[in-house]
């Protein structure tokens, strides 16, 4: 009789537990359905305001898409298509943390260069000219003490060297943060030098192709597809609008590179599992690891990954609901990515951007949709804690 009462209370438990967390997930998924509608009053709010013609916003998981949608068109002309899901981007600086950043920390993990070389070392015309403190780690990191230079239509990175080489550092190098697109320029030309492969190949080599992100390139094909980005009062379809870029052939450290938010996605989730995404790995988890850890400068106001951000003048997309641990960064064309690993949650949008002196709402935009992604969609640390270990 006991052991018959021991069991039935072990059943009511079961079912209890059972029941228990079927309500969690329907509740779950009902305030998701619920606030939904949220995401799109912001997204339609900065249309009405024309801060930007269209976008889209899509925000997953290490596992999957938990969220997709477009909006607008894809360019201030009043006849211009619909703005789609698979609408190809100039994602701008982005290109440094989806191309440049990776490539260099791949090359470091394989032992072909390292991040505490000498740029002196793979750039012989920096010797003797105040920047032999200068290592690949600072450019990664934006405390090189580079400043941005106007370079020649003739010779652009001819150029972009000797102007490094001419300038003056500015500051200790490692204490003093500067953005500046040289460092990542100097990156791009680094990889060349170390592989005899510009960045776009070696990229699409290595990342683009194992990861199945199909139409993330410089130099788009599908130019129909593209949204459009203003430059010089011009509208420009599937050529980058950064003018450094276009100088330097459309394929630079900086900018140039072209993708749809499902692609990016990709390369969120690659992130969140450590390196690996569909079983192919194509970074080790301790590059991964070393990519976003914090790096400080300005006395610890200001705090770095290599080559992303953590929390800096350019973390708006952080939002209010991410921790203290995610990353993510910025693009002029009106893109923008957060990666929260505690939360195991990514938010990326991309937008054809019409407003450029707006920085400020545009920013909002960001921060606003980062933390509607991390209320509706965000997981207690707790649980990210778990996912984590049952991954290992």
């Amino acid at each position: 009789m006991r052991l018959n009462t021991y069991f039935r209370e072990r059943l009511r438990f079961l079912l209890s537990s059972i029941y228990g967390c079927l309500l969690v997930i329907f509740l779950a998924t009902a305030c998701h359905a619920a606030d939904q509608p949220r995401i799109d009053s912001l997204m339609n709010e900065a249309m009405g305001r024309n801060l930007i013609a269209g976008g889209v916003v899509l925000i997953g998981n290490r596992d999957k898409i938990l969220f997709e949608k477009a909006y607008g068109r894809l360019s201030p002309f009043p006849d211009a298509p619909p703005m789609a899901t698979d609408t190809i981007f100039d994602v701008a600086s982005l290109t440094k943390v989806i191309a440049t950043t990776p490539s260099i920390l791949k090359l470091a993990e394989e032992g072909r260069i390292s991040l505490l070389d000498p740029i002196t070392k793979w750039f012989p015309e920096l010797a003797g000219k105040g920047k032999d403190a200068v290592l690949v780690m600072n450019l990664l990191t934006h405390t090189s003490g580079l400043d941005d230079i106007p370079l020649s239509s003739v010779t652009p990175m001819q150029s972009a060297i000797e102007g490094a080489a001419a300038q003056k550092l500015k500051g200790e190098v490692g204490s003093r943060f500067r953005y500046a697109d040289l460092n990542f320029i100097l990156l791009a030309e680094l990889v060349r030098r170390a592989t005899g492969a510009p960045l776009d190949l070696y990229a699409q080599v290595s990342f683009y192709r194992p990861l199945g992100m199909a139409d993330t390139a410089f130099h788009p094909k599908e130019t129909a597809r593209c949204s459009g980005t203003i430059s010089d009062e011009r509208v420009l379809f599937g050529e980058p609008q950064d003018y450094l870029c276009r100088q330097l052939g459309g394929v630079a450290g900086h900018a140039g590179l072209f993708a749809t938010a499902r692609d990016l996605s990709r390369f969120c989730r690659m992130m969140l599992t450590g390196g690996t995404l569909d079983g192919r790995r194509v970074l080790a988890r301790r590059t991964v690891d070393q990519m976003t850890a914090p790096y400080f400068s300005r006395g610890g106001t200001v705090v770095r990954g290599l080559g992303w951000d953590i929390s800096s003048p350019f973390s708006a997309p952080r939002g209010q609901g991410f921790s203290r641990v995610s990353f993510g960064h910025t693009g002029y064309s009106g893109s923008s990515i957060w990666i929260d690993p505690a939360t195991d949650t990514f938010v990326i949008l991309l937008t054809s951007r019409l407003e450029y002196k707006k920085v400020h709402e545009i920013n909002k935009l960001r921060g606003d949709i980062s933390t509607l992604a991390a209320q509706i969609f965000g997981i207690p640390v707790e649980f990210g804690d778990m996912a984590r270990f049952n991954d290992e």
